[in-house]
C-alpha cells in the first residue's frame, strides 16, 4: 500500500491477488529490466529511480519502471523528491514459488556465459 499521507502522490500497484504470471514474465523478459530486477533481488533492498545507470534514454527507463510496476515486479513509493524501488519478493514468491529465484539464478549464468565468451 502506497503513504499517500506523507507524499500526496500514490503510483497504481497491482494488489497481490491481481499479478498474472503471464505479465511478470513479459516484464521480466526485457535485459533492462531483467537488470534493475537483479539489483534489486538483496534482502530489504531499496533503490532510487537515479540509482540505476541503464544505457536507455530517461523516457525508456521511465517506460520500463512502469512495467515492473504495473505488472506487480516492483513497488514504487515517494520519498520526498526520491522515487523508491523495491522488489515484491514475497508477493512473487507467495504466488509463484521458486519462480523470482530460478529466473535471477539463470539471468546471472547467463551473463557470465557471456562475459566469458567475449572476454569482458
Amino acid at each position: 500500500m502506497t503513504d499517500t499521507a506523507t507524499t500526496g502522490r500514490a503510483l497504481p500497484h497491482p494488489e497481490r491477488e491481481e499479478i498474472r504470471l503471464e505479465a511478470v514474465l513479459h516484464a521480466l523478459s526485457d535485459p533492462m529490466r531483467l537488470r534493475i530486477v537483479s539489483e534489486l533481488a538483496g534482502p530489504g533492498v531499496e533503490l532510487s529511480c537515479s540509482h540505476f545507470d541503464l544505457p536507455v534514454t530517461k523516457s525508456t527507463t521511465t517506460h520500463h519502471f512502469r512495467v515492473l510496476r504495473e505488472s506487480g515486479v516492483i513497488r514504487q513509493i515517494y520519498r520526498g523528491t526520491a522515487k523508491m524501488n523495491a522488489l515484491r519478493r514475497d508477493d512473487l514468491d507467495g504466488l509463484f514459488p521458486g519462480l523470482l529465484d530460478s529466473l535471477l539464478t539463470a539471468a546471472a549464468r547467463q551473463s557470465l556465459r557471456l562475459a566469458a565468451r567475449t572476454g569482458t
